[in-house]
Formats: structure tokens, sequence, C-alpha cells
């Protein structure tokens, strides 16, 4: 038996499955490689290249490799980027999470692990959100991820009590960062590790914008969270189900303390040695002094720990960037 990981050839969909490997449990890759890269697959792990919109090549799948359950990490998750493109973000989360469930129903797989998003929350009136938190999503993107959880808990419902039953959560998480591997890194364009790295590279000062928040050191604190980590905790909930162990329908996988910006931008110019002294700006407009989320509930049920210090998780990010030694 196997477990199928969706955009397993992406950043954090490769951490999952290589921790799936590591744990003897089989992983298999689905990934149409829009923003996935193959060479991230690797240890002889199967490769079936589709979209998760394709329910009928992977209703194949499933039945092909013997997946017993599935750790849904496909999606398109630019937030920002969501406002530009709204129907292209709601057909490949949404859609893509339907059709994901419909080929499951039709397979006779039952049990799922959806990787959500902490972007349900919005901008949240306390400083530190729990699963009790009410969400109300800013986005194109956190709207299409609560949908995709609506939908998996709507299908639990409906299956409830029958053969084919569904068993599954979806986990909730802000900022990823960090790798687990000299040979995965995350490539997205948009996200703050990597845009601050081509900055450096390109002689750009990392800019911190708004030094008079009401924190510590006066720049905005966020939960960052080591993408192993994170991986840990994918596989142990998939564990966990496949014990048949009952678990929530939701958890936060956060630090419960944050990061400030100052405290990241500090141990990227250490990490990197670059001589560009960072720059102070503006606030920038709807920036929240705080957010952060606790991950109590997911340490009890999931093995959750976040476990590595901000130096190592900006270490680990740029020993790995593909352009680090030029």
């Amino acid at each position: 038996m196997s477990w199928l990981v969706t955009g397993g050839a992406g950043y954090i969909g490769t951490h999952v499955a290589r921790a799936l490997a590591a744990a003897d449990m089989s992983p298999v890759v689905l990934d149409d490689l829009s923003t996935g890269i193959e060479s991230f697959v690797v240890w002889d792990t199967p490769l079936v290249r589709a979209s998760v919109l394709d329910t009928d090549t992977v209703t194949a799948a499933l039945v092909e490799y013997g997946v017993e359950g599935v750790i849904h990490c496909a999606g398109y998750k630019f937030a920002g980027e969501s406002v530009k493109y709204p129907l292209h973000t709601y057909q490949q989360n949404v859609d893509g999470t339907r059709s994901l469930l419909e080929a499951m129903a039709v397979a006779g797989v039952g049990m799922l692990v959806f990787s959500s998003s902490a972007g349900v929350y919005g901008t949240p009136g306390e400083p530190v959100v729990t699963e009790e938190t009410p969400t109300s999503p800013e986005s194109p993107y956190g709207e299409s991820k609560l949908i995709g959880e609506w939908l998996i808990r709507d299908q639990v419902r409906a299956l409830e009590g029958s053969d084919a039953a569904l068993a599954a959560t979806s986990l909730r998480y802000f900022n990823v960062v960090g790798s687990g591997f000299r040979d995965v890194w995350d490539a997205s364009p948009h996200n703050l590790f990597p845009k601050v790295f081509a900055a450096i590279e390109a002689g750009i000062a990392p800019v911190i914008n708004g030094v008079d928040y009401d924190t510590p050191d006066g720049t905005c604190v966020r939960d960052y969270v080591h993408v192993s980590d994170l991986a840990h905790s994918h596989v142990a909930a998939a564990r966990m189900l496949a014990a048949g162990r009952p678990l929530a329908p939701v958890y936060n996988l956060g630090s419960g303390s944050g990061t400030s910006v100052r405290e990241i931008v500090d141990a990227i110019v250490a990490v990197t040695g670059t001589s560009l002294v960072p720059t102070e700006g503006p606030r920038r407009a709807g920036d929240p002094a705080r957010i952060v989320a606790t991950g109590d509930l997911a340490a009890d049920d999931l093995e959750w720990k976040n476990s590595h210090t901000v130096r190592e998780m900006v270490q680990s990010a740029w020993e790995s960037h593909p352009h680090a030694a030029s």
C-alpha cells in the first residue's frame, strides 16, 4: 500500500514525499510540473505527471499504485497573485480538491490529509490564532483553501457510516521556509526568502517596512516554520489516520511566539555575509503588528514541533538556494 502526494514535486510536497519514504510509507507523486521540479522526485518514487483536475487519471493512479491515503499539497499557492487571477485560483484549488475527492470515492481511498493555509484567518482580531479563531480570508487564495476544507468536511459527513467512509484532517500554517535537502529549494518568486536572496545577489539592500509597531523591536512579528517540521507533521497525520486514530478536522502548525521581520533580516544578512545594510521603509497598508498561530493541539496529536532556530531556517534555505555560489 502507498500514499499519494499531490503536488509532490513542489517545495513542500517534495519534503512530504521524502518524509513518507523515510517512514517506509511508499510515496507516489502526482504533479503536472507546472511549478514542480521533476528532479526533486528521487529514491525511485513513482511520478504520475498529471493535474488533480484530470479526475480519470488521478483515479487510475490511485488504483494502479494501491493507494490507501492521500496528502493533498497541490494547488495555486500565491495569495497576492490570486487577487489578479481569481478564476485560475479557484479552478486549481477548489475544483482540484473536488476532482481529487471524486477520484478517491471512485477508487475507494478513505484517508486524506489536506495541506491548507492559515490564510483562511485573514487578519484576525487577536494576535495569536487558535483553531477556534473565526475564519475570514482576504484573498481568493485564502478563500479557496477554506472552501477546500468545506468540501472535505461535507464529503466526510456524506460518507459517514458507509463502506466508503472518509477520514480526513486539514493542516493550517503561515510562512514555510528553509530546506531539509541541498537539492530542494523554494523556487517561488513570490515568497520571502527567495525574494530577499535574489535582491541581495542583485546588490539591492533588504527593506524593513515599518519599525514603529508595538512589538519588542518595533517590526512586525510573523509565524515562520521550517518545511521539514511541516512535512513531519503531515506524515504523522497520515500515520494516525492509518492507525484508525480520530483526528480533529483542522490543526494549526504554528510557533506560538513568532519572529520579527528584523530578526529575519538580521539572520539573512549574517548567513549570506552580505555587506548591504538593511534599510527602513514606511509601514505597508494592512500589515498588523503581530500574527502567529499556536501549535498546541498539533503538538498533542501530530508530533508537531517547531524545532529549528531562525538561523537554521535561513542557513538551510541559503545552502539550497541555486544561486548561492554564484
